[in-house]
């Protein structure tokens, strides 16, 4: 008897384990919804570093010979503003001149020699993840370089300091007509780039020579959008390693971690459960509006206009307004150097749309420190410029447009020419937005001043 009973123990024993392990596995098994909301978090923060280095993917695809683009650490120089074709970055701004150039500084530093200016010309210099890291606004001799660099300067030059290795650098030059365009080339081609070793030794350097590959043609902001999670999550991971997350990031990036999102990590996409497909691209579908909703916090009302206000530029851990700021204006300044009104309605709260002509009326101009300037600039609902007859995307302190007697200003908005086009700002068909851009804003002077209005006719 007692052979028999040892054996019903055994087994007892055994099913009693294995109850307890299919338990424990089920207890094990993750919580698809817990997974889709880390999901979510790390998508929104890694978005504008996945989009940055899809910018520069197609700003850096080129031989050399194609407009527009230049090769890692090189510049490309417009020699005229964006127009309805540009469309590399949304909402582009058509104030200015851009210099552009996509840093690689993991090697060795980069000398950007910024030379003298009878006007607005300043440089952005931008991380990886689309923090401002500094601002050069002065002539001189920078070198940017990455925090860790131990090496020594040459005499007269200023070490700037950039987190990641990736670095994008936009210089600004105001244009007041294409009259002006040879003046913007002069100062163009007194700016320097080039590796501090070829600096040191007399500044004599040929820039190597770039490749194209058709398939890295694409809008920037539509490949990241179309990518799968695998695809997204593998090339934010890789550009983790070199542009490290900053140090304030190491809380989320440990919750992360539990899906494989950080430097060096491979993505798992069992872990996203049946109907992955379909719930990434619900996310995506959400995601604008996700991101408007924690992105309202930061809006500063200016009448009928809104602006964002800071951390805009600089945004620490505020990850979800970075990200809506890369979706709607990837590369915005920083508000002591511009902020940027936006209006989607007239003064009745009806949205703005062409079948409607309106007068945009200001009873003051936008106030300004010494040297900034202001402009309104139409938008189509794809974010980009608005082809028309006369090509005129904005009307700005330097247009000549003309002032009613009373010293106010109107501005007309419609798709169709008036009989008078001095004061007209063509729109799209359907509906359009506006910017109003305002440069080194006075912001003591913006607390009391009257912001336009919109009317319709």
């Amino acid at each position: 008897m007692k052979k028999p009973l040892a054996i019903l123990l055994s087994l007892l024993t055994l099913l009693s384990c294995g109850l307890l392990s299919a338990c424990s596995a089920e207890k094990t098994q993750p919580d698809t919804d817990a997974v889709w909301e880390t999901v979510s978090e790390a998508y929104i923060y890694a978005f504008p570093l996945v989009l940055t280095d899809a910018t520069k993917t197609l700003s850096t695809n080129t031989d050399g010979t194609m407009t527009g683009r230049a090769p890692v650490n090189q510049f490309n120089h417009a020699k005229k503003l964006a127009d309805a074709s540009f469309r590399t970055v949304v909402t582009p701004n058509v104030d200015t001149v851009y210099s552009q150039a996509w840093l690689n500084i993991s090697t060795e530093p980069i000398i950007y020699v910024l030379p003298e200016a009878d006007r607005f010309c300043n440089v952005q210099l931008l991380d990886a993840w689309t923090n401002t890291a500094a601002v050069l606004g002065k002539a001189g001799a920078y070198a940017i370089t990455l925090p860790g660099w131990e090496g020594e300067l040459p005499d007269g030059v200023t070490r700037v300091d950039v987190p990641t290795a990736t670095v994008w650098s936009i210089a600004r030059t105001v244009l007041s007509g294409n009259e002006d365009l040879p003046n913007v080339y002069a100062i163009q081609e007194q700016m320097q780039l080039l590796p501090l070793s070829a600096y040191v030794q007399g500044g004599e350097y040929a820039a190597p020579k770039g490749t194209y590959t058709v398939e890295n043609d694409f809008v920037p902001v539509n490949k990241v959008l179309s990518m799968t999670p695998t695809e997204f999550f593998n090339t934010a991971n890789a550009l983790m390693q070199a542009n490290p997350p900053a140090d304030a990031d190491g809380e989320l990036l440990k919750k992360l971690s539990a899906i494989n999102v950080g430097a060096g990590m491979t993505f798992d996409a069992s872990l996203l459960g049946e109907g992955a497909a379909e719930r990434w691209t619900q996310m995506l579908q959400q995601l604008r509006s996700t991101l408007a909703a924690d992105g309202a916090k930061y809006a500063q009302q200016l009448g009928q206009w809104i602006y964002y206000g800071r951390p805009i530029g600089d945004f620490g851990t505020e990850y979800t307004y970075r990200a809506m700021v890369a979706l709607v204006g990837l590369g915005a300044n920083t508000v002591d150097v511009a902020i940027y009104p936006k209006t989607t309605v007239d003064q009745n709260g009806e949205a703005l749309t062409g079948e409607k002509a309106y007068t945009l009326h200001f009873d003051t101009l936008p106030p300004t420190l010494e040297g900034g300037f202001w402009s309104v600039t139409a938008y189509g609902e794809d974010d980009f410029l608005i082809d028309n007859s006369i090509d005129r995307y904005c009307i700005n302190d330097r247009s000549a447009f003309k002032l009613n007697e009373d010293g106010t200003l109107d501005i007309v908005l419609s798709k169709e020419a008036p009989e008078d086009t001095s004061n007209w700002l063509p729109v799209s068909d359907g509906d359009f937005h506006l910017f109003m851009r305002i440069y080194l804003p006075d912001m003591t002077a913006l607390d009391t001043w009257q912001p336009p209005v919109i009317r319709e006719q």
